[in-house]
């Protein structure tokens, strides 16, 4: 068993996702405290992660590995099985009905995470296609939710071979956001703050150090969340977006 799995569940559950702490700690993907300047701060993430992925001060990605025997095969196998075991949520009612719950419903979000708390402790312990952190949905024009995929994660300390063993690295990337700059708890309107016409909080700002965050007189992250890889397993069959980000359909 992992350390922090416990953790996980307070985490997602009443813990604020965006105090600095160390990464055991806050292994987890997906809670954040009803202040609002930290629930902004995990839309922000989501955008940040809902387009292609790219290196930035604040996200750091899994190495690209050689393509080894077997990797492709693994991938292909990996969205089969999810396009078969999945599909039963296309419809979002039945999503919710079997314990997926949306991430701060009434927010516009370029992708729409549905998180199931007890999948999130169980990513601790197995891998399972069929049972997500999260299913990922998109709407179309007339605003009904699409399924596109589904978000896997694991804690900040996993050795990169098991990340490896879950999702190919020499296919997917899997992601971290790290070195955040928030605004101060209960400070919600200075989110829209910029400098230099540049954001002064958050995955857009140019803040990326503990020392430039106090002169703002924001609260630094170092660690938001651990590892998450997205498979766009029903956003098409272009591997681009299968393994890459997916944009608002609206």
């Amino acid at each position: 068993m992992k350390p922090g799995w416990l953790a996980v569940a307070l985490f997602v559950v009443i813990a604020p996702a965006c105090r600095a702490q160390s990464h055991d700690s806050m292994p987890g993907m997906a809670g954040m405290s009803a202040d609002s300047t930290d629930r902004h701060a995990a839309v922000a993430a989501d955008e940040a992660m809902s387009g292609p992925m790219i290196a930035d001060p604040h996200m750091v990605m899994t190495p690209h590995r050689p393509l080894a025997a077997g990797d492709s095969a693994r991938a292909a196998g990996l969205v089969a099985e999810m396009r078969r075991d999945l599909a039963r949520f296309k419809n979002v009612d039945s999503a919710t009905a079997n314990g997926y719950r949306q991430l701060f419903p009434g927010v516009p979000q370029p992708v729409y995470h549905f998180t199931n708390l007890f999948n999130a402790l169980g990513e601790r312990l197995r891998f399972d296609p069929a049972r997500p952190t999260s299913l990922l949905y998109a709407r179309d024009p007339s605003g009904a939710y699409v399924l596109v995929g589904a978000m896997y994660d694991d804690a900040a300390d996993t050795p990169l071979d098991e990340l490896d063993r879950r999702v190919p690295l020499s296919i997917a990337h899997w992601h971290r956001h790290v070195n955040w700059c928030l605004p101060p708890r209960g400070a919600p309107q200075r989110w829209r703050e910029t400098k230099d016409g540049h954001p002064v909080f958050g995955p857009k700002s140019p803040i990326a150090t503990a020392e430039a965050c106090t002169a703002v007189g924001g609260r630094f992250v170092p660690h938001l969340f651990g590892w998450m890889v997205h498979v766009n397993a029903f956003a098409g069959d272009d591997p681009k977006l299968i393994w890459g980000g997916v944009d608002d359909h609206s």
